[in-house]
């Protein structure tokens, strides 16, 4: 979502107002921000009291301006309100990589995660409710509707809006986030002063972690265009790109939020009111150089190590379906998830992580803990099933949450708030456990999970 805030003084403008000769009038403006793509309303039916007040309760009724996206993790997850719904994502299907996987078998692999999109792909994941689209955590959007309704003595005479949306994608190994800005739906309706109006497009950093982060900002941001200018250039793009060394810890992390503000002053003799809200919190870019993930030395470049990534939750996808390489692990997952109170160890109050933005996994590097991990969760199995329980090395412990997260079966012996048993182990085949343990480790390397409590991601089962 984007800001529009009020301008502090009017600016100079040579082109005739549309208001008419009667001076004595009182024109104004109400300005109302609505999600990109919401039903706008005829001037028609503006010009009704009831019309007027539907628009009005429908600005009310959207979430409000200062939100975040649901799935952000991170210092910037504190940094202002989440939004009250999820964010838009693509199908699971056109994530998930099924058929190739059981083609892979036990080498299955994470598919490669989107890093770019397209202006109708954003509208599109948009839809007419939602402020933000999260197709990968290097390609994201989010939008709105500006209505402007132009009213004499308390009267609509006319009303003019405009779209934008904006698209933040990253490409692989790199530090260089770009946005793409597209201004769209440009359209007038009765007396109005839009075409000469002037609209201010902006981006600032307000916040990094750690703080006094310096940027190079690059682009064709607009500045100040009227709604005319604006309607026939349409597009505009902004790169951002954070050095390395800046960051915090041996990852070298680096967060921050990326905030846009609309703001515009219509021609004299009109006059700015109504509600303008407050500036948005668009996109929270993250930066890191952590040993563990791709790029980190540079390929011999230090001022290129490392790589950009957005602060959101992304999403493991398992395949319980038949033919799927790691469907073991997938219809484990599904039961501690269904009917946790049918798995082992019994635990009567069991309810695993994973399963939603407010209570994601972590990724874990430590190997001591991770051995940890491993280690409790075949005391269950062997509990439950006994010495023998893998027939010979056909089968193996599964266990849940994954051993390679601070929420794994020994997490209970590190944590001395974390509930005893709050796991599920289950012996499976053994090759469908390494084809769930690849896809993972490869899920982790392709997102750039890092390691803590800064990061996290989700399970999705499809049955």
């Amino acid at each position: 979502m984007l800001a529009v805030t009020a301008a502090a003084a009017v600016l100079p403008m040579t082109a005739p107002s549309t208001a008419g000769a009667d001076t004595t009038a009182d024109l104004r403006v109400e300005s109302y921000v609505l999600p990109a793509g919401a039903a706008i309303p005829s001037l028609e039916e503006l010009q009704s009291a009831e019309g007027r007040e539907r628009l009005r309760r429908a600005a009310t009724a959207a979430e409000p301006g200062a939100a975040l996206a649901q799935e952000t993790v991170g210092p910037a997850a504190s940094s202002a309100p989440l939004s009250r719904r999820p964010s838009g994502s693509p199908p699971a299907d056109a994530t998930t990589g099924i058929q190739q996987r059981a083609a892979m078998g036990p080498t299955a692999t994470a598919p490669e995660p989107a890093r770019t999109m397209t202006y109708d792909e954003c509208v599109k994941g948009l839809g007419s409710d939602k402020k933000f689209y999260v197709k990968s955590r290097f390609a994201v959007c989010n939008g709105a509707s500006f209505l402007q309704t132009w009213t004499r003595n308390g009267q609509p005479v006319g009303t003019s809006m405009f779209n934008v949306r904006a698209v933040g994608t990253i490409a692989q190994n790199s530090r260089t986030i770009t946005f793409q800005y597209y201004f769209t739906d440009f359209t007038t309706a009765g007396t109005t002063g839009a075409p000469a109006m002037p609209i201010t497009t902006k981006a600032d950093i307000p916040q990094s972690w750690p703080s006094g982060a310096r940027y190079t900002r690059g682009g064709t941001m607009p500045g100040t265009k009227t709604f005319t200018q604006l309607k026939a250039q349409c597009t505009f793009k902004e790169t951002v790109t954070a050095k390395p060394g800046q960051g915090s810890g041996s990852a070298d992390l680096l967060f921050a939020v990326y905030e846009p503000a609309i703001s515009y002053t219509p021609p004299a003799p009109w006059k700015l009111s109504g509600a303008l809200g407050g500036k948005l919190f668009m996109l929270a870019p993250r930066w890191d150089a952590a040993s563990y993930l791709a790029n980190s030395t540079g390929g011999g470049t230090p001022a290129k190590k490392g790589a950009a990534t957005f602060s959101y939750v992304p999403t493991l996808t398992y395949s319980a379906k038949a033919g799927a390489a790691e469907r073991g692990v997938a219809q484990h997952i599904s039961t501690a998830f269904t009917v946790p109170q049918d798995t082992k160890p019994y635990m009567s109050a069991k309810k695993v992580p994973g399963q939603s933005a407010k209570d994601p996994l972590h990724r874990l590097v430590n190997k001591t803990r991770k051995d940890d991990n491993r280690k409790a969760a075949v005391k269950q199995c062997k509990r439950y099933w006994g010495a023998k329980y893998t027939q010979g090395g056909k089968l193996e412990c599964d266990e849940y949450p994954f051993a390679t997260t601070y929420e794994g079966a020994a997490e209970a012996d590190h944590d001395s708030e974390a509930k005893k048993f709050n796991f599920s182990v289950k012996p499976i085949p053994a090759a469908e456990n390494l084809a769930g343990g690849n896809i993972l480790r490869s899920f982790y390397a392709k997102n750039r999970i890092i390691d803590g409590m800064d990061d996290g991601f989700l399970v999705k089962i499809r049955s």
